[in-house]
Parts: structure tokens; sequence; C-alpha cells
């Protein structure tokens, strides 16, 4: 009897063991899981921090495209043996020299583009591809911003023709990730709970910024209305697109607050005033009051203005999300931090945007040093965007209501047809 009985307290035993190692690799994490994640981690790291690399070189090829212009002449005498330049290099520097580098600009970023589209995985070698392989891409970069100074001028001026409309659609992409923007700002400001803190915080946002749109209009009448119809007639239309937003934003049927429609309209004077700055003749009149020489107000001014294309180019670059049809779309661990073909193709409409702004969207005359983006040209394209900002924010103010209209006019046709059908 012995036998048996110990038997079955060995079979007991082992069984008993067979369900606590089971259990322990049950409860035990995946030994591969930890290096995958911190390899993921790392992978991410080198995403985020690449785009601030092609920050700098976009940031580094606008100040070429700006030495070229003013002082490549001067500085560089070896491009006037080049046949491609013409007669005295002057077909590679000053205007067609800012179009050359931006199309080296746009070859490059263009590259990427092609190279890096519909990248979702941070194991992929696209991936890889596009956060390292900096000596590559450094070589790359210098035949791109080399070969178009061997290209003949009749292909520069063409691209010049085509870089005004990568331009347009640059400050379009650029409009919809602002107003993107503010609608996350209002979101998160003037929330739909009872956070008495953040709404009261929304409520003097809001007064600050239209204070500021007031108060802006009414320095633009003080210092560029005199005597000038055109200005009167930008001035007043900026001043009623502001009163239409506010009462629209106040309508019971839309309901959408004061604050995104104050940072719309302190954004949309800001345009105007811009757009007022960029006359020929308020700056003829400003370069009299300075004298001849350009003092350090005009070089600060230009400072800031390149920095501004810079950040205005990364900012929408990384702002995937404002164009994306699906907003309901999970980001997983091994998902790419931001869409890379997307940020590459702005950062190449960017080149043809800093080129426009450069040459004042003008392919014919030269510009003055420490100038840029002054011209009829450029004035009316900053009222025109102005204009398009205003109309799409409105539309996004009222298309809720104007489909919810639809929705119910449809309802009741339904309903109408249905009873119709069943009375005999």
């Amino acid at each position: 009897m012995s036998e048996p009985v110990q038997a079955a307290q060995a079979t007991i035993v082992d069984a008993a063991s067979t369900d606590l190692e089971i259990d322990h690799r049950r409860k035990e994490p995946p030994r591969s899981s930890e290096p995958k994640n911190a390899a993921f981690s790392n992978e991410r790291k080198k995403s985020l921090g690449a785009r601030y690399y092609y920050g700098i070189i976009f940031l580094l090829t606008n100040l070429v495209a700006w030495f070229v212009r003013d002082y490549g002449q001067k500085i560089v005498p070896e491009l006037h043996y080049l046949k491609s330049c013409g007669s005295g290099g002057i077909a590679c520097f000053q205007t067609m020299g800012v179009l050359r580098v931006s199309l080296g600009c746009f070859m490059f970023f263009f590259l990427m583009f092609l190279t890096t589209l519909n990248t979702r995985k941070l194991h992929d070698i696209r991936s890889i591809w596009h956060s390292g392989w900096w000596v590559v891409k450094f070589f790359i970069l210098m035949g791109s911003m080399t070969a178009p100074m061997l290209f003949p001028s009749n292909l520069i001026h063409l691209y010049g023709e085509f870089a005004r409309v990568g331009a347009g659609i640059f400050l379009v992409l650029q409009l919809i990730s602002v107003i993107q923007f503010i609608a996350w700002w209002n979101n998160h400001w003037m929330p739909d709970g009872e956070s008495k803190r953040s709404c009261s915080i929304g409520l003097v946002m809001s007064t600050i910024f239209y204070v500021a749109s007031v108060g802006g209009i009414i320095m633009l009448c003080k210092f560029y209305a005199s005597g000038q119809s055109l200005n009167i007639f930008f001035i007043a239309w900026t001043g009623i697109l502001l009163v239409v937003m506010l009462v629209i934003s106040l309508h019971s049927k839309v309901n959408r607050g004061l604050l995104s429609s104050g940072i719309m309209g302190s954004y949309i004077v800001f345009l105007c005033w811009s757009a007022i700055r960029s006359e020929p003749a308020i700056q003829n009149s400003n370069m009299q009051k300075q004298g001849s020489h350009h003092d350090w107000f005009t070089i600060l001014s230009f400072l800031i203005a390149i920095c501004a294309i810079v950040m205005a180019t990364f900012s929408t670059g990384i702002d995937s999300e404002s164009f994306q049809f699906r907003k309901d779309e999970i980001q997983l661990e091994d998902d790419v931090p931001y869409k890379y073909g997307f940020f590459h193709l702005v950062f190449s409409l960017g080149a043809m945007y800093f080129a426009m702004l450069f040459i004042c969207w003008n392919l014919e005359n030269t510009t003055r040093k420490w100038i840029i983006d002054v011209g009829w040209a450029s004035t009316w394209v900053k009222i025109v965007n102005e204009w398009l900002a205003a109309t799409i924010y409105l539309w996004i103010l009222i298309s809720p209501v104007v489909r919810q209209a639809k929705v119910m006019d449809h309802e009741e046709e339904s309903r109408e047809h249905t009873q119709n059908v069943a009375t005999p």
C-alpha cells in the first residue's frame, strides 16, 4: 500500500509544481518586450530630434539665399565664369540667385518627401533614413544646392513661376494650421465642463485679444489712413470682418464664444498691418526718414522676418494632424510621431515661399539690400490671405448649422413622403 500512496503523492507534487511554474510564467512579463520598448523610445527620440536638424538646414538655406542676393556678386566672383550665369554673372545673383538657391532647397526636401512618404513604423528603413544618415544627406544637399547654378536661366525662370503657385499652397496650409491651433486654444481655455478657473482665464484672454484687435484698428487709422484711400479700404474692410466674426460667433445657433473670434480678429488685423507695411510708398517714406543707410532696426526686422519664415514652416510641417481625414487614429508605440512625408513636403513648399519673400513676388525687378517682402504683389498676397483666413473661419463657424439645417430638411421630406405613401 505504501508504494501506490507514495506514487500518488509524487504525482500531486509534480502537478502542483507545474501549475506554479505556469502561473509564474503568466505573471512574468515577456522578456523581449523591454528591449523593444527601449528601441522604440530611442528611435522616437531620434525622429523628434531630426526635426530640428532639418529646421537648421532650412534656416541656413535662407541665409545663403540672402547672402547670394545682397553680397554674392562681390564676394563670389568665381560664378561670373559660369556659362549659365550669363554676362557678368547677373543670372546667378540677386533675383535669379535667390531662385537658384530656392530650387536647390526644394530639390533636397522634395527628394526627402519622396523617400519618406507613407512611413508609418519606427522600425521601417525609411524612418531610419529620415532620422539618420546625415553624412549622406550632407552630400545630397551640397549636390542639390550646386546643380541649379548650372541650369539655364530659362529653366530657373520657369521654376520661379511654379514657385508662385507653391508659395500660395504653402500659405493655405499655414492658414489651416493656424485656424486649427486657434480651435485647440479655444477648446483648452473655454471647456464645456464647469471649470471656473479655465473659463475665467478664457474670458480674460478673450478681452485681451479683442482690445488688441480694436486697438490695432485704431492705430492703423491713425498712422496709415491719412490721405490713402486704398489703406482706408483695407482698414475698413478688416474692421467689418472683425465685427462679422464677433456677431456670428455669439449667435445662439453657433455659440462658439469670444476667444476663438478674438484670436482670429487679432490675426487678421496683424495681416492687414503687414500688408500695409509692404506697400512701396510706406517703405520709401520710412527709408527717407531713416536716411540712406540701414539702421539696426531695419537689420533686426529683416532677421526677425527670416526667423518667422523658418518658424512658420517648422510649425506647419509638424502639424500633420490638422490635415488628417481620420481624427480617431490611435497612436501605437511603434508608430512614427509625425508624418515624415508631409513634413518634408511643407519644407519643399517653404523653399518656394521664402524665394517669393526675398524677391517680393517679382521675377523681373531686383530687391534692395535688407528688404524682404515689399511691393504691391506682396501687399495683395497678404490682403488676399487675410480675406481667405476670415472666410475659412466664418465657414467653420456656420458649416455645422448649415449641415444641421440640411439634415432636418431631408428628414422632414422623408417624413412627408412616408405619410403620402401611407395615405390611401
